[in-house]
């Protein structure tokens, strides 16, 4: 971890996140943890409801969280992220956060997401997470957000290789559901100690 990049408290910004009702699907390395896959991360993913209500919400926990955009020259964009119609009339945002790092992401601009949010909320596991209740992505829908990531022509490799590991846990869980018998997903359970700290 480079000395700029904070630790990451994914308890501290689930709980903002839940104290400020934010409408969202969990991705990423904590989803995959959440399924049992001991791995380490270094931010929070999320999916949002993109609606100017949920963006009032969103902009609320961010203004508690300290968010400020993070990349290069972010700072020159002018985005204020306390602004619930920026956010709302913007897209992606990566952010760093008194939490750690904390990307926040549009079903829509999701390379692998289901075509809608309703779609993505549907299909999620409910699961409590260092003891917030949550969504976390279907395992299916991990796994083709994964596919897609690891396709980008600009990734560094150290992530691609994390993309194929976690979509092997993944399948593996699939796979493990039918031969029980089960329906997938499992439950996902809450992750022990937070292996990012």
């Amino acid at each position: 971890m480079s000395a700029e990049q904070p630790t990451l408290h994914a308890d501290q910004l689930l709980r903002t996140l839940a104290e400020h009702e934010v409408d969202y699907v969990l991705i990423g390395g904590v989803a995959i943890q959440a399924y049992g896959h001991v791995r380490t991360t270094l931010d929070l993913d999320v999916i949002v409801a993109w609606t100017p209500e949920n963006m009032r919400r969103l902009a609320a926990a961010l203004g508690d969280l300290g968010a400020r955009l993070r990349g290069v020259d972010a700072e020159l964009l002018g985005i204020d992220l306390t602004d619930p119609k920026q956010l709302y009339e913007g897209g992606n945002f990566l952010m760093r956060t008194i939490g750690g790092d904390l990307d926040v992401f549009a079903v829509d601009q999701t390379a692998g997401a289901p075509r809608s949010y309703e779609k993505l909320r549907e299909r999620a596991v409910p699961v409590e997470v260092f003891g917030v209740r949550l969504l976390v992505g279907h395992p299916e829908d991990l796994i083709r957000m994964k596919v897609a990531a690891a396709e980008f022509r600009d990734r560094p490799e150290a992530k691609r290789e994390q993309d194929r590991q976690d979509i092997a846990v993944l399948e593996r869980l699939r796979s493990s559901e039918r031969d029980q018998g089960i329906d997938p997903p499992a439950r996902p359970r809450s992750p022990g100690p937070d292996p990012s700290r």
